[in-house]
């Protein structure tokens, strides 16, 4: 049981930021609040569900890119459909619920994925990068980039 006395504020403010929950076979991956990015400890109340979903995406990629080596990148499943992978190299959002994605499929042809934030299912896959020529590319790195400098 916690003892911690709490003021009304402090309870309001529980009740209406984001909360992190995550258990991890290795103890040392960051699963508290303090490793997610300050924008994202914003009230969740002021945010379109887009912009929400948007930046918890931007939060996954980036930790899973993190486990990655040298020579793989980060890439989407499509969950629930025989229409491949999709390479990231974008990500963006169109409020009040569309969150999209950008990128490359397998064969290198252009692709973009719409998607209502209702539906949305994203399975996050390590490829290997397209060319040993070129360093792998970590688009969630900029992507959190951006986000703390907006």
């Amino acid at each position: 049981m916690d003892d911690d006395i709490k003021t009304t504020a402090e309870l309001i403010e529980g009740d209406i930021l984001p909360r992190i929950h995550e258990v991890h076979a290795d103890p040392e991956k960051c699963t508290t609040p303090d490793c997610v990015p300050d924008r994202l400890k914003q009230p969740v109340a002021g945010k379109s569900a887009a912009q929400w979903a948007y930046e918890r995406l931007i939060l996954y990629i980036r930790n899973f890119e993190e486990q990655l080596d040298g020579e793989h990148e980060v890439a989407m499943g499509f969950v629930g459909g025989g229409a491949g992978v999709l390479r990231i190299e974008g990500l963006g959002y169109y409020d009040p619920d569309i969150v999209t994605f950008y990128g490359s499929d397998g064969t290198g042809a252009r692709t973009q994925l719409i998607q209502h934030v209702s539906q949305l299912s994203v399975m996050l896959r390590a490829l290997p990068r397209p060319s040993a020529d070129v360093p792998a590319n970590r688009i969630g790195f900029r992507l959190a980039a951006d986000l703390e400098n907006a």
